[in-house]
C-alpha cells in the first residue's frame, strides 16, 4: 500500500502529465490497445462526466481514472456511468492504487445514485480483470468490441457492473 497517496479531482493542468504517464503505461502493457491519435481528446473526450488522479508524494501523478456517460437506460432502470481509463503507474502497482481510484469513483456513483460499468479486454488472468472482481464487479458478458486490434484481429470485452449501493471494502480510504 502507498502512505503518501492522495486521489482528487483531475484539473487542465494534469494532462500532460496524464499523457506523459499513459505513455509509460502503453509502452509497458499495450493499454490502452490502440495509442490514440490525440491522447489529449482521449482523455478528454465529450462523454466525459469526472476523473481522478492519483498522487504519491515524491513520484508525482502514479494513477487516473474517468467516468463517462452512457446512453440512459430504457424502462426506467437505474442510472449508470462508465468508467474509463484507468492506469497506474507500473512502478506504483500492487500497491493499492487501482484500488484507492475504483473506491473513488465508487464514492461518486453513490453519491450520483448511478451504477458504475466498465469494459476490460479479455485476459481472464490479467491483473485489471483480477482487481475487478476482488473490488466486487460482477462480470455480466464477454461481447466483441467496436474496434480491433493493431494488427487487425477482433477483440472481446468483459463487461462489468457495480451497483451503487455496494460499499466501498474495508480498509479502502483514497484520502
Amino acid at each position: 500500500m502507498v502512505t503518501s497517496l492522495v486521489v482528487r479531482d483531475r484539473n487542465h493542468s494534469d494532462l500532460p502529465g496524464c499523457v506523459d504517464l499513459l505513455a509509460v503505461v502503453h509502452g509497458t502493457d499495450g493499454y490502452p490497445l490502440n495509442w490514440p491519435a490525440d491522447p489529449y481528446r482521449w482523455l478528454c473526450p465529450p462523454e466525459l462526466r469526472h476523473a481522478w488522479v492519483a498522487e504519491a508524494d515524491g513520484a508525482g501523478l502514479v494513477g487516473h481514472l474517468a467516468v463517462h456517460r452512457t446512453p440512459p437506460t430504457d424502462g426506467g432502470g437505474p442510472d449508470h456511468a462508465e468508467v474509463a481509463r484507468l492506469f497506474v503507474a507500473p512502478a506504483f502497482r500492487r500497491r493499492r492504487v487501482g484500488t484507492a481510484l475504483l473506491g473513488q469513483a465508487r464514492r461518486w456513483a453513490v453519491d450520483c445514485q448511478v451504477d458504475l460499468t466498465l469494459e476490460v479486454v479479455d485476459q481472464r488472468r490479467s491483473p485489471a480483470v483480477a482487481l475487478y472482481e476482488r473490488d466486487g464487479w460482477r462480470h455480466t458478458a464477454t461481447v466483441a468490441a467496436g474496434w480491433t486490434a493493431p494488427d487487425g484481429r477482433p477483440v472481446a470485452l468483459r463487461r462489468y457492473v457495480l451497483s451503487h449501493g455496494t460499499q466501498v471494502p474495508d480498509g479502502i480510504d483514497p484520502q
